[in-house]
């Protein structure tokens, strides 16, 4: 039988990228992980990690266990909130959340699952999906609302937490409304070249120097904020312009305006992540339900199942 212990710390190292760091998180030392690890390896007959001077990679049998390790942790948190159900008869239920995805669809949501779960103990945790998923594998949250943008959701290789799509969310030019571009029905990101910016998000930043330099230009970033409202308020005051995404857009700052980029705009991918959508976690199956029709109910947002 294969201990829970050993796939525990076969996550750790999988996550962390060697010994040393797996062995720092889980309060081990280096040569107990290496053990754990080499006696998982003989009880299954097969190599479960590379290892390498540049660190530890699982193999194609350790993406395997690692992604049962995952769902082994999932299953073992919903039994002890099954169990803590025996003795006060109410379910905990974890949401966690970006802020704008949140502003924008959990309140739509929410009355939606209460009705359909009356009596859930409902928990909202606010989080980018990089300090959010970790929680989906650890089984501390039940599902995360989260987004990516162009390149792939950082799950990993491996098995474990499913995306659910829920809409595309195009980002938009925001600009002074004096400003010479103000007005236009779209524009090409290539027309921004000597426009000075200020950004609400450093992936948005991150996004947005990488569009530009396919573009051939070197944005000129004035301003960094972690708030897009923020952003709006800097541009409504003259500073520069911005890109941010539709829903952060609402409520409308004064002082702006918004401008669509022309195709291929950039866009950021919302949706929902969790282990499993199986039959027996229907609150899970109801959230994410509850969060499709918000979408769709949205005006001017295009709902994707």
């Amino acid at each position: 039988m294969i201990d829970v212990q050993r796939l525990r710390v076969l996550r750790a190292v999988a996550d962390h990228g060697s010994f040393s760091r797996a062995a720092a998180a889980l309060r081990l030392t280096p040569s107990a992980v290496s053990q754990h690890v080499a006696v998982l390896e003989r009880s299954l007959g097969t190599p479960v990690v590379t290892r390498s001077t540049r660190g530890v990679t699982l193999t194609q049998a350790g993406q395997i266990m690692v992604g049962a390790a995952e769902s082994v942790v999932a299953e073992l948190a919903q039994a002890q909130q099954r169990v803590e159900q025996l003795s006060t008869g109410r379910v905990q239920f974890t949401v966690a959340t970006f802020t704008s995805g949140g502003r924008h669809l959990l309140p739509g949501a929410l009355p939606r699952f209460m009705a359909a779960h009356p009596g859930t103990l409902l928990h909202v945790r606010e989080g980018e999906p990089e300090h959010t998923l970790p929680l989906v594998r650890q089984g501390a949250v039940d599902l995360a609302l989260a987004y990516h943008f162009d390149g792939p959701l950082p799950l990993g290789p491996r098995p474990g937490p499913r995306w659910t799509a829920l809409m595309e969310d195009p980002l938009h030019v925001v600009v002074p409304e004096e400003h010479r571009l103000a007005g236009r029905e779209s524009l090409d990101i290539t027309e921004l070249a000597a426009e000075p910016w200020v950004l609400g998000c450093l992936k948005t930043e991150a996004y947005l120097r990488r569009y530009a330099e396919r573009a051939g230009f070197e944005p000129d970033v004035r301003g960094t904020t972690t708030d897009y409202f923020f952003a709006c308020s800097l541009v409504a005051a003259g500073m520069g312009i911005s890109l941010i995404p539709s829903i952060a857009l609402v409520p409308a700052v004064p002082g702006v305006c918004i401008v669509p980029v022309e195709a291929p705009a950039p866009t950021r991918h919302i949706g929902v992540v969790a282990i499993g959508h199986r039959g027996d976690r229907p609150h899970v199956t109801t959230f994410i339900r509850a969060l499709s029709e918000q979408v769709a109910r949205n005006h001017g947002l295009s709902a994707r199942r």
